[in-house]
Order: structure tokens, then C-alpha cells, then sequence
């Protein structure tokens, strides 16, 4: 992409600056930081099949998962 185009206008680069920042939300999220890390499980997370999980379940995983 010719950026030096791009910067001429302030108009197409407000655009160009929106795209970028929508497109970070559209990835990352948007919304109010948690007590809990997404990493940490908590007693209300659940399997595919309804039954409660717990951290060392999922410590347990991610060792198997990593071959460790």
C-alpha cells in the first residue's frame, strides 16, 4: 500500500486510522477488565458435557497438551 498516497488527505487517513482500529477491536474485544484472568478457572466453567472443571483439570490438560 502506498502510504505516502494514503497521508496526503486527512480524510483517507481518518479512514485508514478507523480500519485499523476496528479491526483491533474486532480481534482483541473490547470490554471491562475482570477480577479473574481468562486463564483461571473458576466453579462456574464447564465441560461439553455440563460437568464442572476445575483448575487442576485444566493444569492437568495443558501439561498433557504441551508433552511435557
Amino acid at each position: 500500500m502506498p502510504f505516502r498516497k494514503l497521508f496526503l488527505s486527512r480524510w483517507s487517513a481518518l479512514l485508514w486510522a478507523a480500519g485499523i482500529l476496528w479491526t483491533a477491536e474486532d480481534t482483541v474485544g473490547f470490554g471491562p477488565r475482570t477480577a479473574t484472568p481468562h486463564h483461571v478457572a473458576v466453579a462456574t466453567d464447564t465441560d461439553a458435557t455440563g460437568v464442572a472443571v476445575n483448575s487442576a483439570d485444566l493444569a492437568l490438560l495443558a501439561n498433557v497438551m504441551q508433552g511435557d
